[in-house]
């Protein structure tokens, strides 16, 4: 049976100090055959990605952290255009001359300078593969009967490192497309209101058979649900990703 990992672990802190006060966010390390992958909690659906030099952020959002003392980005990638995934003054603070943005549609008019990838493209980014993949809801709706996230606006991304395919949902049910994903080593899949619910959440993971799951986008999820029915086939991690 694989362990299911808890909010305090024995794994490193990635610390950024500020002039002011310190930053603490968890950190993960993952071997790659392109290296070692680190994954840093932001948190909700904020992350970085640190491999062989270069910076992916994801979903850079200032309400999570200050991203002014985070390391600057080689690359930026937006689900949709949300403001808990999409904040134009954090792009600001991580960016330089040569950041790749990648975003939607609908966010390309709030900002310039971004490459915009619709669902089903596939990318190559300073050397990474990346393909966006649909998120969107199905079930859930707003009082005024439309769709949380409509189909055809938001992205996930499969970003490839290496030997290792990690896969970062964004906002989205646990739709066909989801399902149909291959080769997922690491998966990042939302739990919460206007996303996933628990059964959800386990009926894709189930199906793309990720060999690490790090639920997110949790707000105040109790992610207790999840864990028994799937620690027998993949490895939970917990982590602060409200």
């Amino acid at each position: 049976m694989r362990r299911v990992i808890l909010l305090v672990n024995f794994l490193a802190v990635f610390l950024f100090l500020t002039s002011a006060s310190a930053q603490v966010f968890e950190t993960d390390m993952i071997k790659t055959s392109a290296g070692d992958l680190q994954i840093t909690f932001i948190g909700h659906a904020s992350l970085i990605f640190s491999i062989g030099g270069k910076v992916i952020h994801v979903d850079p959002v200032g309400r999570y952290a200050d991203y002014a003392n985070l390391p600057k980005a080689d690359i930026i990638l937006v689900a949709h255009d949300h403001s808990d995934h999409f904040d134009s003054k954090a792009i600001g603070a991580i960016s330089t001359d040569k950041t790749a943005l990648v975003l939607t549609q609908t966010c390309a008019p709030q900002i310039q300078g971004g490459v915009v990838m619709n669902n089903g493209d596939v990318k190559t980014i300073e050397g990474f593969k990346i393909e966006a993949v649909p998120a969107y809801n199905i079930v859930k709706k707003r009082p005024d009967g439309n769709l949380f996230h409509p189909k055809g606006i938001g992205n996930g991304y499969v970003i490839t490192f290496g030997d290792k395919r990690v896969f970062i949902a964004g906002d989205t049910e646990n739709v066909p497309e989801i399902k149909e994903l291959k080769g997922i080593d690491i998966a990042f899949l939302p739990m919460n209101a206007p996303t996933m619910t628990p059964e959800m959440l386990i009926d894709a993971a189930k199906a793309i058979k990720p060999k690490i799951l790090y639920p997110y986008h949790l707000s105040d999820s109790n992610t207790n649900p999840i864990i028994h029915p799937l620690i027998n086939d993949m490895e939970v991690r917990i982590r602060k990703m409200q």
